[in-house]
């Protein structure tokens, strides 16, 4: 693919509409100098009028205001970020975001008033780095709002990121406990657990009666999920043994402190949290038999408009469905051939590319152990060490932030993919990178490309590198306003090429081989997301392509996201060989990561801009396509 079409041409913006409120009075301060000049007699030695000043403070004042604003009224992202300080921060750290339907309607209603606000603005009395976020300020609240036809139509609870799966994780992973309040706190935010259930629980219900049910093997794979985490008993339960595991370093609580707490937990996980997940999971039950297999949204009446506002929300272009597919089938084939002569080799000759990756999976596999669950994290971090070190020639922005490898919790590990959390704003955590231990994750086999994916160069150096950024917006260093998967996973996947390419694989003909498994992976999921969502695949058909069961069902529950990797990837070596082309000998690798990387979280268009304000500052013809 040579260009990927992307969604808005949001670099023409103009923030020129006056509100409602105030239009007479700007009208008369328009005139404002006329009238004076007449009062005067239009005399030589009166000054001309001043000239009004730069909005450089209002722009910054509006931004901060509104990310505090924005910040403030969602618990879970101060914490998350530790955004506030003292009193605030404290009283935060004690609740949790709301998820009921009623707060993401007021949501998008604050997000309508701040664009109202932002398109007061004049645009072009910005300098270039306040330009871009504001246009990525009002691009992401047009996000916002435009997702309000839909929300009906995510699934409140769901094996991958329902309320049942947030909610431990704002504890197991999020919820700091460094002393002694953030233990107290720790305690008395679980007391909300059940108010925040009872609002997914009524959400599911009201969509039940309307007719919008998740398929039957979603319900099947949430139940079990849910069944598990309330298996132990309840000083057992991972909200338990994360405090008793966090507050062992905490020296200023003394133990009988200690066992107030955990009891004091406990019995919140028993009295509150576990029949709410009771709860809930009668009322999914009760689903079931209203259910069917039919994984895809043209389940539904408004499933096709559905589907393409999910692209473009995910893929930040206007790419169609069958565009997509298109491109799918296309990078299959191109991976596959590769595969297949660095299969060779290795001596597997036989059988599909699918079936020869199984067979070096296997042969790659650690044991099913907690001996061998304790090598693969102490190889992944011997991998992550080595990828700083690589990383010196080619990248001459790194983060300060450290990032860590730990495992999920055991009953995640059935259904959870990898994943990064990103530290917080104060830097007291560092990113976290989260592995799934369950069996078939138990190999060798791509481990080096999944590593870089979530870590170095991947996503850590893009984030933590932003949030560590003071020239930016708040809003921007903490993603307040949600992330955009293009420019993240596209970034991660990136950062998995750009190993291959730059000879990390030199001596490892199998870890190169991984690092082709995980592009296919991506590959074969913009055909299998959208021959689900948009051509009527069943699951047995996605799985048959080549994916295995738990994608699919991450697939079904969050349409589209699944295309934003390939998708931004290709958008970025697209970007990369035209600087490249435009730059001859003037092109260096580190200057483009650099451009990229201080762009941040961007849609593809915003990034395209930047790119090309570099090529053209370089000396290079910009934007030639």
């Amino acid at each position: 693919m040579s260009q990927l079409r992307l969604n808005r041409k949001v670099p023409v913006l103009r923030f020129n509409r006056n509100r409602n409120t105030g239009t007479l009075l700007l009208s008369a301060l328009r005139h404002l100098p006329l009238l004076l000049l007449a009062l005067l007699g239009a005399c030589a030695e009166t000054p001309p009028p001043a000239a009004p000043p730069a909005p450089t403070a209002s722009i910054d004042e509006f931004f901060q205001r509104f990310t505090d604003d924005w910040v403030r009224r969602n618990p879970n992202l101060a914490i998350s970020t530790r955004y506030f300080e003292g009193e605030e921060q404290d009283r935060l750290s004690r609740e949790i975001t709301p998820v009921s339907r009623s707060y993401r309607l007021e949501t998008i209603r604050i997000a309508r008033e701040g664009l109202a606000e932002l398109a007061t603005v004049d645009r072009d009395a910005l300098d270039a780095s306040r330009r871009l976020s504001a246009d990525l300020m009002r691009y992401q609240l047009e996000s916002v709002v435009d997702d309000e036809p839909y929300l009906d139509y995510e699934f409140p609870l769901e094996q991958m990121g329902g309320v049942n799966v947030n909610l431990p994780n704002q504890f197991t992973v999020v919820q700091p406990v460094a002393t002694a309040r953030d233990a107290e706190n720790y305690v008395a935010r679980l007391g909300q657990i059940d108010e925040r259930m009872a609002e997914a629980v009524a959400d599911s219900e009201r969509q039940a009666a309307a007719g919008v049910l998740p398929p039957r093997f979603i319900l099947a794979a949430t139940l079990s999920q849910m069944r598990r985490f309330i298996g132990p008993p309840p000083a057992e339960n991972p909200l338990v043994t994360t405090l008793r595991d966090k507050m062992a370093a905490v020296t200023e609580l003394a133990a009988p402190r200690r066992d107030e707490l955990l009891s004091a937990a406990t019995a919140v996980v028993a009295d509150q949290v576990y029949p709410a997940w009771a709860n809930a999971l009668a009322v999914l039950e009760a689903q079931v038999p209203g259910a069917t297999d039919d994984a895809g949204l043209t389940r539904f009446d408004r499933g096709a408009e559905l589907y393409t506002e999910r692209l473009r929300h995910y893929t930040t272009t206007s790419l169609t469905a069958a565009e997509i597919h298109a491109i799918g089938l296309k990078e299959v084939a191109r991976i596959e051939a590769e595969m297949d002569a660095l299969f060779r080799t290795l001596g597997y000759t036989d059988g599909s590319i699918k079936e020869r990756e199984e067979r070096l999976a296997t042969d790659l596999t650690y044991p099913n152990t907690a001996e061998g669950r304790q090598r693969i994290m102490a190889d992944i971090d011997g991998i992550l060490a080595d990828a700083l070190a690589r990383t010196a020639s080619s990248f001459d922005v790194r983060p300060e932030t450290p990032v860590i490898a730990q495992p999920y919790p055991e009953f995640r590990w059935e259904n959870a993919a990898a994943s990064y959390t990103s530290p917080p704003n104060d830097r007291s955590r560092p990113g976290i990178f989260q592995m799934p231990l369950r069996p078939s994750q138990l190999t060798r086999f791509a481990l080096r490309s999944l590593v870089y994916h979530e870590t170095v160069p991947g996503h850590h150096f893009q984030i933590a590198l932003t949030i560590e950024n003071e020239t930016l917006p708040a809003f921007r260093r903490i993603r307040a306003l949600g992330g955009l998967s293009a420019s993240t996973e596209g970034w991660a996947l990136y950062a998995e090429r750009f190993a291959a390419e730059d000879g990390w694989y030199d001596d490892d003909t199998a870890g190169r081989l991984g690092q082709l498994s995980d592009a296919l992976f991506r590959a074969r999921r913009l055909v299998v997301d959208t021959g689900l969502h948009a051509m009527g695949w069943t699951r047995e058909q996605a799985i048959d392509f080549g994916v295995e069961a738990s994608e699919i069902e991450r697939y079904v529950v969050t349409p589209g996201q699944a295309c934003a990797y390939m998708i931004g990837q290709l958008k970025i070596v697209e970007l990369r060989e035209r600087a490249r082309a435009a730059l001859g000998e003037r092109f260096a690798i580190r200057d483009f990561h650099r451009v990229v990387l201080n762009a941040g979280v961007v849609p593809l268009e915003l990034l395209e801009r930047e790119v090309d304000a570099y090529i053209a500052d370089s000396g290079g013809a910009a934007g030639g396509r």
